[in-house]
Formats: structure tokens, sequence, C-alpha cells
């Protein structure tokens, strides 16, 4: 393994690290890929995990993340041919029909797919020992309070941070905490306590949608988006905060909320930066 950046041996800048063991479980990783592109398929320029074998009427999609594989696609036959393939290769294990990847549930309907993360969301709740709260129906709290009582879990800035980095994953399916994800991830080196206030008020948000998800529909491919901004929202930096989503006929496919790199003038001026931030987040899909 080559030196990592930051912690090169100034006296042998050349040399490399030998491993004792494999590390992060990536002992075939390599192997798999060039394996894959043996065999037809090519990395996406969207995604590299992301692989597309496209023969004649023959397209199958492969995404590799460290050592889950999930693929699909329209013919069945290719399909086996690939899997015995891999099997030949690989110590593998054949799951059968995807109910579940990197902690996301997929439930399958006849027209459509929907996406949840409740068991993730429901240890995220178990870590900050709030799995019987009283649940909220807003993920964020317009007006605080004057004084703020103590949490004694949630007190802790590394627990803080632990939590928060974890709800970051939940937005995967989870559209509708973005925004409120956003503003705590904001406060991540020194939180405060409203700041401890309002992550629990959107854990209790979470206790109360935790059947909440993101649903594929069958669908036409009109390609549809959305954007909007509140001026000045930061009362500190005056900054505002865009918001943009993205649909592929009835299905959201898109979503981002961020706060805007510097401060705006005008109403018009927050307004026309969210539309061209979105208009770029377009034209690349």
């Amino acid at each position: 393994m080559r030196q990592p950046k930051g912690f090169e041996d100034t006296t042998h800048p050349d040399h490399v690290y030998r491993l004792h063991k494999a590390i992060y479980d990536l002992k075939q990783a390599p192997r798999q890929t060039s394996f894959l592109v043996s065999i037809g398929f090519t990395h996406t320029k969207s995604d590299p995990s992301l692989l597309l074998f496209n023969k004649g009427n023959v397209k199958l999609f492969l995404l590799i993340y460290v050592n889950d594989i999930l693929l699909t696609g329209n013919d069945h036959t290719a399909l086996n041919n690939i899997i015995m393939q891999l099997q030949s290769k690989f110590l593998m294990k054949i799951l059968g029909l995807v109910s579940s990847f990197l902690g996301i549930k997929i439930s399958r309907k006849s027209d459509q797919y929907f996406l949840t993360q409740k068991h993730y969301a429901h240890s995220i709740l178990q870590s900050a020992q709030l799995t019987t709260c009283k649940p909220l129906s807003n993920p964020t709290c317009t007006k605080l309070p004057q004084t703020y009582g103590s949490d004694p879990v949630l007190d802790d800035p590394n627990m803080y941070r632990c939590i928060t980095g974890s709800l970051q994953y939940l937005t995967l399916t989870r559209p509708d905490i973005s925004f409120s994800v956003n503003l705590l991830s904001q406060h991540m080196h020194q939180p405060q306590p409203q700041h401890v206030y309002l992550l629990k008020w959107l854990l209790r948000y979470i206790q109360g949608t935790l059947n909440f998800g993101i649903p594929i529909l069958k669908s036409n491919l009109r390609l549809s988006a959305y954007s909007d901004a509140d001026w000045a929202g930061d009362p500190i930096s005056r900054k505002s905060t865009s918001g943009y989503c993205s649909y592929l006929g009835n299905t959201l496919i898109s979503w981002t909320v961020k706060k805007q790199t510097i401060v705006a003038r005008s109403s018009t001026e927050f307004e026309y930066r969210s539309l061209a931030a979105l208009a770029a987040d377009v034209i690349w899909i």
C-alpha cells in the first residue's frame, strides 16, 4: 500500500507499506473489477462503482460497494451466465431477489419499489435512548425556547457528532429531514444547547415517521425539477439556504439542501442562485 498523504516517511518517501492482512475487507475487490471489465462490463461516468453491460438488446447493471453486489438487467439468461462466471472466479453467496442493500430495505409491489431505512433509523434512536419518546409532526422547530433542559446522552459533543453523522446517511431515503440535518451539521465542532435541542426535536420527529421512505414508481420519463431558497436564513452569516429536487416521472431521484456561498443582497438574487444550482444539476442528470 502506498504511503497515505500526511503520513509519509521523509527518509524513505518511495517506500510502501507491507500489510499483514487486507484492510476494509477488500481482498477480492481489485480482482472483481478487472474481471468484470474483461467480460464486457464498463464503468459508468456518473459512478465508478456502477458497471454497465450493453450488448445487443441485453442491458445489465452491476453495483459494487466493497463486498456487496447488486445485479439486475433485462435478460434472465444473461444474468444467470454472469452469476455463474462470478461464482467460478470468486467465493460468493447468492442471496436471491433483493430485499435489502447497505441497510436500505427494498419492498416490491406490482407497480413500484419502496426504499426505507426503518431499522437504521431505529438504531439511531437506540443510541440516543429515545426509542420511547413522544413523536413530533415537524422535523424542525420554528421558534426556540428561552431556556433549554439538559439531556444526559445528547449533551455529550461526541454523541452529538456521532448521531448527526448517522443522520446524514438516513437522508438517502428521507429527503424530508435534509434541511434539518444540514442545519445540525453546521455546528459539529462546538454544539450549543440550542443545537442539542434541535437534534432531539428531529429525533422525536423520526420516531413518529419510521415508515417513511422513497417510492420508485413505474411512470413516464419526463424530467422535472423545483427549487426554493430562504433569504438570509442564517442569523449569524446572513447567508441563504438553497433547496432543490428533481423528478423522473413521479419518482424523486435527486435532492439537495445547501447553504449559499455568498450573502445575497436581494430576494431576487438568492432565488436566481438557487435556480442556477438546480440548472447545473439538471444538466448533469
